[in-house]
């Protein structure tokens, strides 16, 4: 056996190591791809064209030579075909250390050059805070494109979701946000690494931002994750590692890492940007590879497991580092985890430190750091305003965000209660003062905008409130000045017409 394998040529020599390196078995699909197809013939077309001395491929050789077979087993995901070798000679060519293959690669890619990793981004927690914001905003039905996040929307909603923050149907899960937001950072961000290590409706391929996942068919959420991770641990721990260079090693070696049939063209996937279709091994690239991509760079990066870096300031991330976060032991389990000493190592280290601050103006600032309950039920209270500091959220007091939290059921007294409490600084007497006013006699000074009509004599007024475009007008403002009703300045002009008086609608010449 070992003569004969010694015989074989480069490309059929390098299958059989595939095969022995992978306990002889390997999905036919996939092994097809990589070492060429195997006519189908019965044995009249076998005897007339004698294949077996014409092969067109590796895998066709070894089929001819009787080291490879092809079959259907049983897997977990149901029967399955196969490309395998033998049983008893795998264990002839694989006795007595006689065996002629390299083992399998343990890391795929390589370290980063420095070039690589240039600028490097510290991996932090900041998802708590896009989970507080995000509750905080189906809280009080805003509109998505009033608030920003640091992850991804589709990130941040499917870990609620994990969670049990949020429900498919039944929206904001109450008790839990309530539990959630009283923990510590620590304690909360150790929880969310928990849960998504095990969830299976958090599903990375489908939150990839490059592609759409449309139809029925399900992808092995579970098993994807547990051999990224496989791969991921691996590496070694603390060093810069290329992120290219680690997705292409997959792709070369184990390119069908989450699908495990080899079968490229079940799932309905589209390129988000011109809606290609990426049906077939020639789009790994677009999917398998842009997964591997986000799993590291958004899901890995936002849960804090990785840093990463880039080789130009606006340019695309280069390198990661995997953190050592565990002592335990070496499987992905294990090696991808947060420790109960770990936590209580760090809770006096970072957990609602951060300060809070009411302007006379009615302008709430709220740091990072501050508890994230007591941000959750100030964002009920304000308007939300985009904030230049990317380490503080502010909110501004106004009437209708006081009426919207008073539909809620919350009272000023509840907003006056938590800035006594929490507040940097004391409540601006000016702003108790208008809290307690609106209170008792609700809104007592309006601002809008309407539309104003100058006529140069007492007398055209009077003619006009007496037209049939009379109904249009407005509050006197003085003998010559009226105003018209919001939509009427149209209707208004062609009663002047009829006067005898032409106008000019100075609002459509300023447009």
């Amino acid at each position: 056996a070992k003569e004969l394998i010694e015989t074989l040529p480069d490309d059929a020599r390098r299958a059989v190591e595939t095969l022995a390196q992978n306990q002889g078995k390997l999905p036919w699909a996939a092994f097809e791809r990589q070492f060429g197809m195997v006519r189908e013939a019965g044995p009249g077309r076998r005897d007339r064209e004698k294949l077996h001395l014409k092969p067109i491929s590796a895998a066709e050789m070894l089929f001819y030579r009787a080291l490879l077979a092809r079959a259907f087993f049983d897997t977990e995901h149901g029967a399955q075909e196969f490309a395998y070798m033998p049983e008893d000679l795998l264990e002839i060519i694989s006795s007595k250390g006689e065996q002629p293959f390299a083992p399998t690669q343990d890391e795929y890619g390589r370290l980063a050059r420095p070039e690589e990793r240039a600028h490097i981004i510290p991996t932090n927690d900041h998802i708590l805070d896009d989970l507080t914001t995000l509750l905080a905003a189906l809280r009080t039905g805003q509109d998505e494109d009033a608030y920003t996040l640091e992850t991804s929307p589709r990130f941040a909603r499917d870990l609620s979701l994990a969670a049990r923050l949020i429900g498919k149907r039944d929206g904001l899960q109450r008790d839990a946000v309530k539990a959630h937001l009283k923990l510590g950072r620590v304690e909360a961000f150790a929880q969310l690494r928990k849960i998504w290590r095990t969830s299976v409706d958090f599903n990375e391929l489908h939150q990839v931002p490059t592609i759409i996942c449309e139809g029925e068919w399900t992808n092995p959420v579970i098993e994807t994750r547990e051999t990224l991770l496989g791969f991921i641990n691996a590496l070694p721990k603390e060093k810069w590692w290329s992120l290219n260079s680690f997705i292409a090693d997959i792709k070369a070696q184990n390119p069908d890492f989450q699908r495990t049939a080899g079968d490229y063209d079940a799932w309905f996937i589209r390129l988000r940007e011109d809606e290609t279709s990426l049906r077939g091994f020639e789009h790994w690239d677009a999917v398998e590879g842009a997964l591997i991509r986000y799993f590291v760079t958004g899901v890995l990066f936002w849960l804090g497991f990785v840093d990463l870096a880039k080789g130009e300031d606006d340019g695309d991330v280069k390198a990661f580092k995997v953190h050592v976060t565990s002592s335990r032991g070496s499987s992905p389990a294990e090696a991808i985890s947060t420790t109960e000493e770990e936590i209580a190592s760090q809770k006096d280290a970072r957990n609602d430190v951060g300060k809070i601050i009411v302007s006379s103006n009615g302008l709430m600032t709220v740091e990072r750091h501050a508890p994230r309950a007591v941000r959750y039920q100030l964002a009920r209270f304000g308007e939300w305003v985009k904030s230049k500091n990317p380490n503080e959220f502010k909110y501004q007091i106004t009437t209708s965000s006081l009426e919207k939290a008073q539909t809620q059921g919350l009272k000023v007294t509840h907003l006056v209660g938590l800035l006594a409490k929490f507040s940097e600084t004391k409540i601006p007497p000016s702003l108790g003062k208008a809290l307690r006013r609106w209170e008792v006699n609700g809104t007592e000074a309006r601002v809008r905008h309407f539309t104003v009509l100058r006529l140069t004599k007492p007398e055209d007024l009077e003619a006009l409130h007496k037209s049939k475009a009379g109904r249009f007008l407005g509050m006197v403002l003085n003998p010559t000045t009226v105003e018209i009703r919001e939509g009427a300045s149209q209707k208004v002009m062609a009663a002047l017409i009829e006067m005898g008086i032409l106008m000019e609608n100075e609002d459509a010449s300023h447009q």
